[in-house]
């Protein structure tokens, strides 16, 4: 009996296939849309190739593409037309997202889930509200239940243009039980909340700060994003926002914390979600213009290995390109 071409004789074609332990379908992924309220064509993101702004009038058009890919759902990132210290634009009923959210679940069949942050929306860029002074203080951090109040109005404005999901990212403490209070209290019980449970304070965001004009305008996101270096912190935060009635806990970033990944998906008895972000996105592009590896491949693979550590959705740039070979 020759045991030793075992494994090989599962690895050839047609077996292959069939004794796959993970599998990507086009229903595990979430494409992002960033909706843009300044610009009346579409304007295309230069450190996110294949990525563009596009207006309100062509958020239909825009999501309509993600939908023949196979790509059920969509998250809204939205660009407003002006900015104020308290990010007022992210709760007002004509605002970007919120204009956006009632053409799009009008006119289309798309999962609509909403970010719920004020980043985009701060003209000093950061997640919250901060001191007047806090463009000299080297120790910035958001004021924490200042914040609260306004993640819920904005829950509830997006709640009411027709969101499906909400989710909420500036990883403020209390965030989840507030957005949950407000939501309910509005008559909202049956819109779920995507929490971004571990959030990290990553290198890989920059990118998206370019494609959301998000950057913060001084200090940085350190005192109210988890440091890189800690893993049982990020279990302690994901059951914080379990207990106060999330629904989806989501890791961010993916691929340099599939082991948090992993984590969540064996302690908790709820659905994962994984930001693939636009850092990890870039580089597989920056390396494949170099001809240093294959584009199609590597996104794939990336993918399954996020899908592989646990996570049941996957919010990536990459949604449309991967399903479309899937």
């Amino acid at each position: 009996m020759n045991l030793t071409d075992r494994p090989r004789r599962l690895r050839r074609d047609g077996v292959r296939e069939l004794v796959s332990e993970t599998s990507l379908s086009p229903e595990d992924l979430i494409a992002p849309v960033f909706v843009d309220a300044t610009t009346d064509e579409r304007v295309p993101i230069q450190s996110m190739p294949g990525h563009e702004r596009v207006p309100i009038d062509q958020a239909v058009d825009r999501v309509e593409e993600v939908l023949e890919t196979g790509v059920e759902a969509v998250m809204l990132f939205g660009i407003p037309e002006s900015k104020d210290p308290q990010g007022s634009r992210a709760w007002a009923e004509d605002g970007v997202v919120q204009k956006a959210t009632r053409r799009i679940t009008a006119e289309t069949d798309a999962y609509v889930i909403t970010d719920v942050c004020l980043c985009e929306y701060t003209d000093h860029g950061h997640c919250g509200v901060v001191e007047e002074t806090a463009a000299e203080d080297p120790d910035l951090t958001v004021k924490n239940d200042e914040t609260l109040e306004l993640l819920g109005k904005i829950a509830v404005s997006q709640a009411e243009a027709g969101a499906e999901m909400v989710a909420p990212s500036s990883m403020t403490d209390g965030m989840v039980g507030a957005i949950r209070e407000a939501l309910d209290d509005a008559g909202f019980s049956d819109v779920p909340i995507m929490s971004y449970a571990a959030k990290y304070e990553s290198s890989f965001y920059g990118p998206f700060r370019d494609a959301a004009d998000g950057a913060p305008a001084f200090g940085d996101r350190r005192h109210y994003q988890m440091d890189p270096a800690n893993r049982e912190e990020a279990t302690r935060e994901v059951r914080l926002d379990v207990e106060q009635g999330a629904d989806v806990l989501m890791v961010k970033p993916a691929l340099p914390y599939l082991d948090i990944v992993r984590d969540v998906d064996r302690e908790f008895d709820y659905p994962v979600a994984a930001y693939n972000v636009s850092g990890e996105y870039a580089m597989l592009h920056a390396a494949a213009e170099k001809g240093w590896l294959d584009l199609d491949a590597a996104a794939t693979e990336s993918l399954l290995s996020i899908k592989r550590a646990g996570a049941d959705l996957i919010l990536t740039y990459f949604a449309e390109d991967v399903a479309r070979r899937l």
